[in-house]
């Protein structure tokens, strides 16, 4: 034995050196001794010193950016937002920078690239893969003016089980990191990101390398170099539990990359404006995974059908592609099952990935012959191969600040829908409003067929500002059932009218136009009325003030609401000072006639203006009935003017300290005539005036909107308006105003009933005693601006009602006395 080895000992001193720096002798003796899924040439490639992976790396460090990105509007499989990733320049002449797709986005984003020396230069989206995760942006290569760097080369044929690499990016958002790692798998399953919520990008039909590197955030899209400085994969995402990392192979990289090169001319690209480059990619809307040829042989693979792959495959394949899923409409759909085994494409012997992408990308629009296996029969189909770019959507509708655009292969997949339904990326107001969820599907809208994005703008543009429709909508959660709901469109101008936003391929920009022509029917509708009858109605109560020293009550101190923050309940004779002076002698006569002569508002109820006689109303002893119900009396005379409100307010006017967009509350009709009607309402109800509002009424089953035309700088309340004639006569005559008893004030000992509804507008009444009828109320300051009540005096009472309901105190006949008003507070909790 000894004699042996000083033999080959001999042999190896008389071979000649490769150019790596090894005998050839060494690189046969390393061959045999490793195993065979490892190659040889890794072995070779760790040999490198650390004065090599100095020189590689002082090279590439130069070429590698940090990202910073800002998604402007959800789209597809990503939300808005912001985040920072790593790209590197592979085109240093036409300013060409590859990193993730989901880095790159597929919708509207602003980027910036941070070069090694703090350089900051803007760049636009050039391409994104529509399902690798992979993607390149576009920089003016003559604005970087201080800094020396190349472009990295790639070489996917370097990698290989066992080659050393470093991963080189902003990992963790440290700028530059360097990570060692050795490439343990080439064929792992495409790791998915999102697999338990399944609305989110996920890469397939793909091998992924994995490397125990341990990247981390922000290193997406870093470059997975060897020892020559050269990419050999992508990094793409890792395992969070552990120290797993997962690179995307860089083959069909490199082919994208060649077509931006072979079309677009480097003058072009350095003036941020070029000639789209289309890359052809086709698909058959299908799902595959690679499984082991024991499985296959479970799923029914003929033992000759394997031996015929295994003679036709290298040594080292070891399965072949199963179908997994098939999107229903696409050209797979009703052909293709979950479990049938490719066996032949065009003739051809295909058990790779790669291969059966080549055949499908050289071949859009033509059919392609696939023979598989399902069952242990072997079938033969015939596939148009589609084109991967028609069933990706470059454009969205932004509607009341969601972006709808049709369904994207992407979450086809995911959801097992067919490509181009309408799809809600984000609900944004008007759909969150009316409880339309993310990622729904739309069906109808105003009980029309809405199948693609032009039905759904059709029927929208037929529609009047403040209408109320059904949207039927279905989720992929509850597929199988279809959900109903009614949609306001916006009465008011809180965002811009709808517009159709296309992606312009030449720029990297989204271009942006009207989806609707200003002859549609979508155009301003409030009130009913005219534009002008409108300006009058608002304007004439806007600056409406209380009285100085008018008697503010709150009832039972404050307690904490369902919303976070601390409540109570408050009563207020609601009085009106004088009117301020108006400029229209229209809009004077209207305050003149709501106002008494004194100044004052109307307490008793009355005015000749009213649909029906309020007066025949009035609470009398004399005409008192007690009803037969269990109901005191003052709760038979107060339920007819109160009213349960619903507030909502747009996301784009969250401003002034309000501390969320939905408000429930209980509000008091305190005038009533033919042209107007006015609700008193705390201000932890209305906390702005941007804000739209549906009453209730508890006296007439009807939602009715109104507009929100005072609010009190100091006081908790504010004024409501709504038109009568919107409730019919019916409804008109139902629903009264409320008698305001303001003087004698209450003192102590007086009997008081807390009359209220609940969020089914039922009705409830509780008595109790006044124990202190002049309380100071002192609500702190919050962390940051918002309002709060000031210099009020509140009513204490001898039972704590609760904030299950709110409403209004009265006496025994049914007389307004106070309301029950929530104060909005901060509540600091202690962990």
């Amino acid at each position: 034995m000894a004699e042996a080895i000083l033999g080959s000992l001999d042999v190896i001193k008389k071979v000649r050196v490769s150019d790596d720096g090894i005998s050839i002798a060494e690189e046969q003796l390393l061959k045999t001794r490793l195993p065979m899924e490892i190659d040889s040439g890794a072995a070779v490639e760790n040999l490198a010193t650390a004065e090599d992976w100095r020189k590689a790396l002082s090279r590439v460090v130069p070429a590698v950016v940090v990202l910073r990105t800002t998604a402007c509007r959800a789209f597809d499989t990503e939300p808005a937002g912001s985040g920072y990733a790593t790209g590197f320049i592979v085109d240093k002449k036409r300013g060409i920078i590859l990193t993730n797709r989901h880095v790159v986005k597929p919708g509207p984003i602003v980027a910036e690239a941070v070069f090694l020396n703090r350089e900051e230069i803007p760049v636009h989206p050039l391409y994104r893969d529509p399902v690798h995760d992979f993607g390149f942006l576009h920089f003016d290569p003559g604005a970087v003016q201080f800094l020396e760097y190349e472009e990295i080369p790639f070489a996917p044929e370097a990698a290989s089980v066992g080659l050393e690499i470093r991963v080189v990016g902003n990992d963790s958002g440290e700028k530059v990191s360097i990570l060692s790692g050795t490439i343990a798998r080439l064929d792992r399953d495409a790791p998915p990101y999102k697999s338990s919520s399944r609305d989110g990008y996920n890469d397939f039909n793909t091998f992924y390398m994995q490397a125990a590197s341990g990247t981390k955030g922000g290193s997406s899209g870093s470059p997975v170099i060897d020892c020559k400085g050269c990419a050999v994969a992508l990094n793409a995402g890792s395992k969070t539990a552990g120290a797993s990392a997962y690179f995307l192979p860089l083959e069909r990289v490199v082919r994208a990359l060649k077509f931006f090169q072979e079309d677009i001319l480097e003058s072009s690209l350095s003036k941020n404006s070029w000639q789209p480059v289309h890359i052809p990619r086709g698909t058959l809307q299908m799902t595959l995974m690679h499984k082991g040829f024991d499985e296959t042989r479970r799923l029914g693979l003929k033992r000759e059908t394997e031996q015929m792959v295994r003679q036709a495959s290298p040594s080292t394949e070891t399965g072949m592609l199963v179908v997994d899923s098939v999107v229903p409409g696409g050209p797979s759909h009703k052909l293709l099952e979950p479990g049938d085994v490719l066996v032949l494409v065009n003739g051809e012997v295909v058990t790779q990935f790669l291969r059966l992408e080549v055949l499908l990308d050289d071949n859009v629009g033509k059919h392609i012959d696939i023979e598989l296996e399902r069952g242990g029969a072997t079938i033969t189909v015939t596939l148009l191969i589609q084109d991967l770019h028609s069933i990706t959507p470059n454009f969205f509708l932004e509607v009341s600040g969601g972006v709808v655009h049709p369904l994207s292969y992407q979450q086809a997949r995911n959801f097992r829908f067919t490509c181009g339904l309408v799809y809600v990326a984000d609900p944004g107001y008007m759909l969150s409003r009316a409880g339309v969820p993310k990622h729904a599907i739309i069906k109808k809208l105003a009980g029309e067929e809405t199948s693609v994005l032009d039905d759904f703008i059709a029927v929208y543009s037929k529609l009047s500002r403040g209408a109320r429709v059904p949207l039927e909508f279905l989720t992929y959660v509850d597929r199988h059932r279809s959900k109903s709901v009614l949609v306001t469109v916006d009465r008011h101008e809180w965002y811009a009218p709808p517009q159709l936003y296309v992606r312009d391929d030449s720029t990297g920009l989204w271009n942006v136009k009207p989806a609707i022509s200003t002859t549609s029917a979508f155009s301003l509708s409030l009130f009913g009325s005219s534009n002008g009858e409108q300006q009058q109605l608002l304007s004439t109560y806007d600056n409406i003030s209380t009285k100085e020293g008018s008697t503010v009550s709150v009832v039972n101190g404050v307690e904490k609401s369902c919303e976070g923050e601390a409540t109570g309940s408050s009563g207020e004779s609601v009085q009106a000072s004088d009117a301020p002076i108006i400029e229209s002698e229209t809009k004077r006569r209207r305050v003149n006639n709501l106002l008494g002569g004194d100044g004052l508002a109307n307490t008793d109820g009355t005015s000749d203006h009213f649909e029906h006689n309020i007066a025949d109303n009035e609470v009398a002893e004399e005409t008192v009935t007690i009803p037969a119900s269990s109901a005191s009396t003052a709760e038979h005379v107060i339920e007819p003017t109160l009213v349960m409100m619903e507030v909502h307010i747009p996301p784009s006017a969250m401003l002034d300290g309000v501390h969320a967009q939905h408000f429930f509350g209980t509000g008091v009709i305190v005038h009533h005539s033919q042209s107007l009607g006015l609700v008193a309402v705390d201000r932890n109800t209305v906390a702005i005036s941007v804000s739209d509002v549906m009453l209730s009424f508890a006296a007439y089953p009807i939602e009715i909107p109104a507009e929100v035309v005072f609010l009190h700088p100091v006081h908790n309340f504010a004024l409501v308006a709504y038109d009568p004639a919107a409730l019919g006569s019916a409804g008109a005559a139902a629903v009264r105003a409320a008698t305001l008893l303001s003087e004698p004030p209450l003192s102590r000992g007086d009997a008081v009933y807390l009359v209220g509804l609940n969020r089914s507008l039922q009705a409830t009444s509780r008595k109790s005693v006044v124990t202190n009828p002049s309380v100071a109320l002192n609500v702190g300051a919050a962390d940051c601006p918002r309002y709060r009540a000031m210099n009020m005096e509140v009513i204490e009472v001898d039972t704590d009602f609760g904030h299950s309901f709110s409403g209004v105190l009265a006496d025994e006949l049914g007389r307004v006395q106070a309301l029950w008003a929530s104060f909005s507070t901060q509540v600091f909790c202690t962990l």
